[in-house]
């Protein structure tokens, strides 16, 4: 007799259409404007503005405030995933997470941008960690439910060039906007409108509640652990995103005050503009490109390990060539390889999941790997900006981990 399975819970063999495809990877751009438009002008603004009064400088307080808010992505993300893949209202299990994540971060992102003072800054971008994470959960999750494994690296490049995009927007909105309060808001409204035409046109899949597993505290806190004795690649799928993400967040992190610190920019907010769009030129050139080659001759690891160990050479010249120019070469190559690793890491997550049931919760394990560097980063970066070495020790020791995570890929065994 055979056994029909949920369609929620089924392994999708349809392939998704362009019109899928694009709402789901607008709703990513909306999400990582509401990230990284913060991320990348207006928190460290509020910084400078705040340094003083809270007796610290403006580096040591934008590593505290993003800290904090990288601790509460680290539980938001696998916790709404969870809480989605138990969902059965009508609209589906991860629509109504999107919409709620999307509108709670554009009610924070207004709160963070009348912030006064230390602490509301602080409380604001932990309520935008909270709920954007609440809707990128869920938008990530809807991936595996819908995409068959063959075409996921192709979702994965758009989606990753959805996340550039986002970060290109929000920079964009963050600077032309003129003041801190309307660059927040800029970002709210665009964060709220652009997930509007995938929850209102896209259909989503409805979980039964008799395919709901019981519910209890004990078993739902149990759910988080995965033993890396029982899954060994889903464990080191994870430690790879989370050494190449670390690397990435150490370079990210103080770039706008590397540019008018270090290198004496005229324009240290232009030039994190400038930065940030050759980035998204060449990680756009390779992303899609990088996720449909790698479904066509079916395979995942040769293209994460190389775009890891591209990215981890361009941070070693930014390490010893302390220059604009220099800047944006390592901008390009920057992009180059982290469009392709994006792309075909994405799908390679998508491919070590233990089970359908726990797709969301699963995938916000991972995403941690995403969220983790954003704590470790300003711990790592703070001390040895202010009294190891500075820059030049910083891009170094990043270009040491992201190599390491390249090189780790190779003890997945179960992805060609």
């Amino acid at each position: 007799m055979t056994t029909v399975r949920p369609d929620a819970l089924a392994e999708p063999v349809d392939r998704v259409g362009k019109g899928w495809t694009a709402s789901l990877s607008l709703a990513n751009v909306a999400i990582w404007v509401g990230w990284y438009g913060p991320l990348q002008i207006l928190l460290a603004r509020q910084a400078e503005d705040f340094a003083p009064g809270a007796g610290m400088s403006k580096e040591t307080l934008l590593a505290w405030v993003t800290g904090v808010g990288a601790v509460v992505s680290l539980a938001a993300n696998p916790f709404f995933g969870a809480l989605s893949d138990r969902t059965t209202a009508r609209r589906g299990r991860r629509s109504p997470w999107i919409v709620a994540g999307a509108a709670g971060g554009a009610l924070s992102l207004l709160v963070l941008g009348g912030a006064g003072g230390l602490w509301v800054m602080t409380l604001g971008w932990c309520l935008v960690q909270l709920t954007l994470n609440a809707a990128f959960a869920a938008v990530t999750a809807a991936v595996p439910d819908r995409v068959p494994r063959l075409q996921r690296g192709a979702v994965g490049g758009w989606i990753g060039a959805a996340q550039i995009l986002g970060a290109v927007v929000g920079t964009g909105l963050a600077t032309a906007a003129g003041g801190i309060a309307a660059g927040y808001a800029a970002c709210a409204v665009f964060t709220l409108a652009g997930v509007l035409p995938y929850v209102l046109r896209q259909r989503d899949l409805r979980l039964a509640a008799a395919d709901r597993p019981a519910w209890s505290w004990g078993s739902f806190a149990r759910g988080f652990w995965l033993s890396p004795r029982r899954h060994p690649d889903f464990a080191w799928a994870w430690l790879t995103r989370f050494l190449i993400n670390l690397s990435n967040a150490l370079v990210l992190l103080y770039l706008l005050y590397y540019l008018r610190d270090r290198l004496h920019h005229d324009d240290p907010e232009q030039g994190v503009l400038i930065l940030t769009a050759v980035d998204s030129v060449a990680l756009l050139a390779t992303v899609v490109v990088g996720g449909v080659w790698s479904d066509r001759v079916g395979r995942r690891k040769p293209f994460v390990r190389w775009s890891g160990a591209l990215m981890a050479v361009a941070t070693g010249v930014l390490a010893v060539w302390q220059t604009w120019p220099s800047a944006i070469v390592v901008a390009a190559l920057l992009g180059v390889g982290l469009g392709v690793f994006m792309s075909v890491d994405f799908a390679l997550m998508t491919d070590v999941l233990p089970t359908a049931l726990d797709r969301g919760k699963d995938l916000g394990v991972i995403n941690v790997a995403n969220s983790l560097p954003q704590v470790a980063a300003p711990a790592i970066a703070a001390p040895i900006v202010t009294h190891l070495g500075g820059y030049r020790v910083l891009y170094g020791l990043a270009a040491a981990v992201g190599l390491a995570g390249a090189v780790l890929v190779g003890r997945i065994r179960g992805v060609d």
